[in-house]
């Protein structure tokens, strides 16, 4: 039976269909990749890669994926459906299959020319690390639409800084009245600052008007996220018209002039700034705080991958805390899926009547 190489596109599209299964099934996946070394020219290097990507397809199982992870840059092998508990010893003897093929292919100064690495899919999220959490090397796909969408993205983030810079000079009473108000009744900084997690996993400083009392015991809501996430938090709790609600409605760390600003959504103006930075976007998926993303499913990764997150989205416009945790992932994920800029409009221009509304506020 003739097998043959894949394309880079087939490969690209390969390791996100393998993403989606892993999502499901809960297998992971091995990800090896065949890159040129510094120490040969990247003729000879890329040569040598293919001809052992020629070996590879015939020695893996049909199951297992050969192709161009960079056309005359890398190529790659996909090892699918692997044990749920995958450990250091199966990741061991598949990588030594692989060197076993390179050293039978190429002669002792060819092999010099490869460089072999791996990358385990579901990755570990480390959210406390200042680097990227995501490993990129695994959704290469998602950079290939990124490049798509570069012009697109650009005029999104050029509405982004004109959009942010507008509304922070007009806005910028009610934020010196906001900052008063919260200076003067509560001891305090003005600002509350926590660290969110941004696109691909990526921490990132986020700034509110503080609503909250200082020195409060956050033991209480990591505990309702992570029945949240579970589906067993709101069940007792219910709106003034009887509604299902997921969300804290009765925080008591929160302050009497915290209650109306974040009713009012006020607090999310400081987020202004970190549009402007270019950590957040006007429109996106709420950013998530690092023990709630620590409690998340695979799947529900994909709504911190795709886009950065934004002040306001399809959760803002859609019943808020009135949706259950799954609804909102959900929603989000629709939105990377459809995202263009008339989308972002139309959230845009439905936000303020959704704020006036204050369905699902709290």
């Amino acid at each position: 039976m003739t097998r043959e190489v894949l394309s880079e596109r087939e490969f690209l599209r390969s390791i996100a269909i393998e993403r989606k299964r892993a999502e499901r099934t809960q297998l992971p996946f091995l990800l090896v990749l065949l890159e040129p070394t510094d120490g040969g020219r990247l003729d000879e290097c890329i040569s040598a890669i293919g001809r052992v990507a020629g070996s590879l397809v015939y020695r893996v199982r049909e199951t297992d994926i050969v192709g161009w992870y960079r056309t005359r840059q890398a190529m790659g092998v996909v090892f699918t459906g692997l044990e749920a508990t995958l450990n250091q010893r199966i990741v061991g003897a598949l990588l030594k299959s692989v060197r076993s093929t390179i050293r039978q292919t190429l002669d002792h100064r060819e092999t010099e020319l490869v460089r072999v690495t791996h990358h385990i899919y579901p990755e570990e999220w480390n959210v406390e690390d200042s680097q990227s959490t995501a490993d990129l090397k695994l959704y290469p796909d998602l950079k290939e639409t990124s490049s798509r969408r570069r012009g697109h993205i650009l005029v999104k983030r050029a509405v982004d800084v004109a959009g942010s810079a507008t509304l922070l000079l007009l806005c910028s009473p009610v934020l010196l009245a906001i900052a008063a108000s919260v200076k003067l009744t509560s001891k305090g900084p003005i600002l509350f600052r926590q660290t969110r997690v941004g696109q691909y996993g990526r921490p990132f400083t986020f700034l509110k008007f503080r609503s909250m009392h200082i020195n409060n015991d956050s033991s209480e809501h990591k505990e309702f996220v992570r029945k949240l996430i579970h589906e067993s938090a709101g069940e007792h709790e219910t709106d003034k018209n009887g509604e299902q609600v997921y969300k804290m409605t009765n925080d008591k760390r929160v302050t009497p002039i915290g209650k109306w600003i974040r009713r009012t959504s006020l607090d999310e103006l400081p987020q202004l700034f970190n549009v402007l930075r270019g950590d957040m976007s006007l429109v996106g998926p709420r950013p998530p705080i690092p023990y709630e993303v620590a409690l998340y499913q695979i799947w529900h990764r994909r709504r911190v991958l795709d886009v950065k997150p934004g002040i306001t989205g399809p959760w803002q416009i859609s019943g808020r805390s009135h949706l259950k945790f799954d609804e909102m992932v959900r929603l989000d994920l629709r939105y990377v899926s459809a995202w263009t800029l008339w989308l972002d409009l139309k959230i845009l221009l439905k936000t303020p009547a959704a704020v006036i509304r204050g369905s699902g506020a709290y």
